[in-house]
């Protein structure tokens, strides 16, 4: 490794030749070269450290926008500060999740060393916004003690002097990774340098990175996937890259594969939700769209695929729908990593054609050899993640933790340099004897290739055999309407007889009535596939996600549990066709009620009910917010798209009346 510290990275490779390039709108990018964001580390770094910050604190960062991220980021390296990046989101429960995981960080029992100060770095506007959503008496006092130790970016304006740059070792923590999921008890990946330094060698080493590369990214800078590979990563190997708003690659998924052909960027990343999304807008809009005809992907090196199990069918489908731009076939590059393991654990041979392997489902039981077929039915179809990186050690072990043979199906543990030593939070469930942590995930290896066959906690136990929600979620994706991203399958243990109660939750957006075809014909495709009785189809109004679009079951389940379902599988039996108060406004009554949240969303901003909200000014944030709250008062009705299509109050509220009556 030519670096031990992320300071000695961007320290030894400040120059005006490498930048980083924000994107934040189709006319909108800004590019700074390495050696501009070095200076303005240090100049941010004066104002931490006149703030009170000092080496070992803690600073939370709860922003959006990316510019400022990196700089934060970077001014906390060199001041030997540990940044705490944070997703913003746009609802209470994001925000009570800063307040969360600043009671963890103020907690000596937690962080098993003496306390530091913590801190928060964010704007003005959500400041309020966080103030606003403590309203528990436990909150609040949280919140006060929070606000002592605030840094608004609003007021940081001179970044002329330069700080004192702190001593920094490998042993040192670099920045702690909170789960992106996780809000009443999220847990921290602490990640020293030294864990980076490995596993940024390994990526580099494994994916053949040079200075030659170009990325971009849309993924947020609070995932471990946008932050170490697609910043980070760039920073230590030297080449340019491009960092892309998440909510204009959600709003303009087409610019996304525009900017690459444009910018020349021949590394990319995705999980399964964006190329799903893309293909989406493609399909309505791709063929029409002039800016499309010209693109060229022939220069594309690397798609890296990660962050959720790999569906084939949309590698397939994104390769072949983009190949008549000359995007390789073999650029899809599966991948394997996790926070704990400062990203990467398994890449395949760069230039490999997908590795794809169809299983007997039966045969996927922990301990069990996992039975490869030549044959489609009563299988599960696997995509390899490849082989371990350097630095990074894995084993398939038994629940005690015993090795176990190749082909047999385990616990997935990685041990190695870049392995995190300690989680904020952590159960005792995490980590074994010497060094090896337990990720969660089960899978086998089979000639030296690395297959996951999904999440523990999630497996379904019934009747003897385990199922897993993604093959599930699979097959009934071959429904019409149940695509990707519209289903989701769970489950639960009933108190009664110990047996697994399976649940399938479905986005639905018409009435009840219409509800129980679709839910026959999802009860029936699970009983003749697997032949197990589906307890509960539920619709639901959206579908929670992490900030990277991780579909999360067990939030699904818990609601479930606590009886959030529980009226309307009541007016399932028999179903009752009760329309919402939205459904009964009048015309005036809805233009006034978006009116509303839009002022809301822009307060500074005066329009009538005919302008255009994109021509005004309306910044992909606030398009956002405006979405939130169209959203509640149309639960599940409203795709942020419709924003863009509609841009308008006026035909936005059209647009509204002509869609078919809500229900609750």
């Amino acid at each position: 490794m030519q670096f031990k510290t992320l300071v000695d990275a961007l320290t030894h490779n400040r120059s005006e030749d490498r930048f980083v390039g924000f994107i934040n709108g189709q006319d909108e990018e800004k590019t700074i070269t390495f050696n501009v964001l070095y200076e303005r580390a240090l100049g941010l770094l004066y104002v931490l450290q006149q703030t009170g910050l000092k080496q070992g604190d803690y600073l939370m960062l709860n922003l959006s926008d990316n510019e400022k991220i990196v700089d934060v980021f970077w001014a906390c390296q060199f001041g030997g500060i540990v940044p705490v990046p944070l997703a913003l989101g746009i609802s209470d429960q994001h925000r009570h999740k800063v307040l969360n995981v600043y009671r963890q960080l103020s907690n000596k029992k937690l962080t098993n060393k003496k306390i530091n100060s913590a801190y928060l770095y964010t704007d003005r506007k959500t400041l309020l916004k966080l103030q606003a959503s403590a309203r528990e008496p436990a909150e609040v006092s949280t919140y006060e003690e929070l606000s002592e130790n605030v840094i608004l970016t609003d007021d940081v304006v001179d970044l002329s002097k330069f700080g004192e740059v702190a001593d920094v070792a490998p042993e040192d923590i670099s920045f702690i990774q909170f789960s992106s999921g996780s809000t009443g008890s999220p847990k921290g990946v602490v990640l020293k340098h030294r864990n980076l330094m490995a596993n940024i060698d390994g990526i580099q080493r494994a994916a053949q990175f040079t200075k030659d590369d170009t990325s971009l990214s849309w993924m947020p800078l609070t995932h471990d996937m946008g932050l170490i590979g697609f910043h980070l990563n760039p920073i230590v190997c030297n080449y340019n890259h491009y960092i892309m708003r998440t909510d204009l690659f959600i709003r303009r998924p087409l610019y996304w594969m525009m900017a690459a052909s444009d910018k020349k960027a021949n590394v990319l990343c995705s999980p399964n939700f964006g190329y799903k999304h893309f293909l989406n807008a493609y399909s309505r809009k791709g063929q029409e769209n002039k800016n499309m005809a010209n693109v060229d992907f022939s220069h594309m090196r690397l798609i890296f695929n990660g962050a959720e199990p790999i569906s084939v069918n949309l590698c397939e489908q994104f390769t072949s729908e983009l190949s008549q731009y000359g995007l390789p076939k073999n650029s899809m590059f599966p991948v394997y990593g996790l926070a704990e393991a400062s990203l990467a654990v398994s890449f395949p041979a760069v230039g490999a054609d997908l590795k794809i392997i169809n299983v007997e489902r039966t045969s996927l039981a922990i301990g069990a050899k996992a039975e490869i077929l030549q044959q489609m039915d009563s299988t599960s179809t696997l995509v390899g993640v490849g082989k371990t990186i350097p630095h990074c050690n894995v084993r398939i072990s038994s629940k005690e933790g015993e090795a176990l043979p190749d082909g047999v199906v385990g616990h997935i543990h990685i041990s190695g340099n870049n392995v995190t030593e300690e989680i904020i939070g952590d159960d005792g469930s995490i980590f074994f004897d010497n060094g090896w942590v337990n990720t969660g995930d089960l899978g086998f290896v089979s000639d030296q290739e690395l297959f996951i066959t999904g999440r523990y906690k999630e497996i379904l136990f019934v009747n003897g055999q385990n199922y897993y929600p993604y093959d599930i979620e699979e097959t009934l994706h071959q429904l019409a309407g149940l695509e990707l991203g519209k289903v989701v399958v769970s489950g639960i243990s009933s108190d009664k007889n110990d047996l697994e109660q399976v649940l399938v939750f479905i986005l639905h957006k018409g009435k009840l009535d219409d509800f129980q075809e679709i839910s026959a014909l999802a009860r029936t495709k699970v009983n003749e596939q697997y032949g197990i009785e589906v307890h509960h189809v539920v619709p639901i109004r959206k579908v929670p996600k992490t900030t990277s679009g991780k579909v999360q079951r067990s939030a699904l389940a818990d609601q479930f549990l606590n009886g959030e379902f529980d009226d309307v599988l009541q007016e399932l039996a028999p179903v009752q066709n009760v329309s919402v108060q939205a459904d009964q406004m009048s015309d005036d009554e809805i233009v006034n009620a978006i009116k509303n949240i839009c002022q809301e969303a822009l307060p500074e901003k005066t329009f009538s009910i005919d302008d255009s909200l994109l021509e005004i000014g309306a910044s992909s944030l606030s398009l956002v917010e405006i979405h939130s709250g169209l959203d509640e008062l149309y639960p599940g009705k409203i795709e942020i798209t419709d924003l863009v299509d509609h841009p308008s109050i006026a035909t936005l509220a059209q647009y509204i009346k002509t869609k078919e009556s809500l229900v609750v």
